[in-house]
């Protein structure tokens, strides 16, 4: 019989021992986190990470602040200033907390000493995994305005029926805070017209992303005062999150190709040839993920099913469309309070055993009153709907 390999015992372990677990899980799962890429503790990072509570009238909550430009000319030459003085206009964001939790179990002493494997090691893994993984699909949910009962393929998500509750990610607290992409802040690439305002019933199979697609959504993100990610040379960078299939199409264009070949190095260095799923075009770092939101998954219906959630898009609801996410600074706010509770335990008389994680956490989407349109818009995200 092959030696048992060392396990860890949660029981054994001393208060600080099991809190140095729970933070090299915690770095285990933000590093395999795609969305923990483009965080930072303040408001020049794409997604804003808040550590801490803040006390208000209404309880504890984690709060992020949007400082809106200032408005006025001032005050010229001798003219008095004192008491002209313009108030700044700051917009307090209140995001909703709450727990998400996984758990492995073993199915007894008698398979443990049958394997070679660490279970806790091999465990911690697949639960910082899974962490991370259920954290990437909220946050392009809740960037992309789509409930958490649609998958992000757009498909529907099980519903657990019964009594049962908390089993779907709709019951966290924060899932009520999505909402759809705000009136200016919702476009459509149209073959034919360009960058016109967002509507998935009239998504044809032919409006595919191109390079023409990002200069013309740049322009509009600065002419509606996106503001970018600030980098050396107080450059201002944005990043834009397409789907598989959408960073395929910008690859089979020949605006793109010509970009992105001849700004970059010569040879196999360039990372267009190099297989890089990130690439930059016109200070705008395009990123390709699998979870950015798309209808690949969703239902075929017909024109009686147009618009609705879990079909596909277009008049006919037979396109497959992808929703690219254009974002610059203070695009999500990500609430991440605390390490992770890890909790072992035993079952059957000690046979069985089980890990738990748990992590408080909570996100949203930041909105400000526009100075443009008037009306409350999202702060620093634009969806951009295309066929796939």
């Amino acid at each position: 019989m092959e030696p048992l390999m060392a396990l860890t015992n949660f029981g054994t372990l001393s208060g600080d021992q099991l809190q140095a677990w729970s933070r090299d899980f915690w770095k285990v799962a933000r590093n395999q986190s795609f969305i923990n890429q483009f965080a930072g503790s303040g408001s020049n990072a794409m997604v804003q990470r808040i550590t801490e509570l803040t006390k208000n009238n209404k309880g504890t909550k984690a709060n992020i602040t949007l400082l809106a430009d200032m408005t006025g000319d001032g005050i010229t030459g001798d003219f008095t200033l004192e008491g002209n003085e313009e108030a700044l206009r700051a917009y307090d964001i209140s995001i909703e907390l709450d727990q998400l939790r996984f758990a492995n179990r073993i199915a007894g002493r008698m398979t443990d000493q049958k394997t070679v494997v660490n279970f806790r090691e091999q465990s911690r893994d697949a639960l910082a995994y899974a962490m991370a993984d259920r954290c990437d699909q909220l946050a392009f949910l809740t960037l992309s305005g789509v409930a958490y009962t649609t998958k992000n393929n757009g498909g529907l998500r099980t519903v657990v029926g019964g009594a049962v509750n908390g089993q779907e990610l709709v019951d966290l607290e924060f899932a009520s805070d999505v909402s759809a992409p705000t009136s200016a802040r919702h476009r459509r690439w149209d073959a034919t017209s360009g960058l016109v305002a967002g509507d998935t019933t009239a998504v044809a199979a032919t409006d595919k992303i191109g390079y023409s697609t990002i200069v013309n959504l740049k322009a509009y993100a600065k002419d509606n005062y996106i503001r970018g990610i600030r980098g050396a040379g107080n450059q201002e960078t944005f990043h834009m999150f397409v789907t598989p299939q959408q960073m395929a199409s910008l690859k089979l264009d020949s605006d793109f190709l010509a970009n992105v070949r001849n700004a970059g190095v010569r040879g196999t260095g360039n990372s267009l040839f190099s297989g890089s799923a990130s690439l930059m075009v016109d200070g705008v770092m395009i990123h390709e993920f699998r979870h950015v939101f798309n209808t690949s998954g969703a239902t075929t219906g017909t024109s009686s099913n147009a618009g609705a959630a879990g079909y596909k898009w277009g008049a006919d609801a037979n396109v497959v469309g992808g929703r690219a996410l254009f974002c610059g600074a203070q695009a999500l706010a990500l609430a991440d309070i605390g390490l992770p509770e890890m909790v072992e335990d035993t079952f059957d008389y000690g046979n069985q055993s089980g890990i738990s994680v748990g992590k408080i956490f909570g996100m949203r989407k930041p909105k400000y009153n526009s100075d443009i349109t008037g009306d409350v818009q999202d702060f620093g995200v634009i969806c951009l709907d295309t066929a796939q």
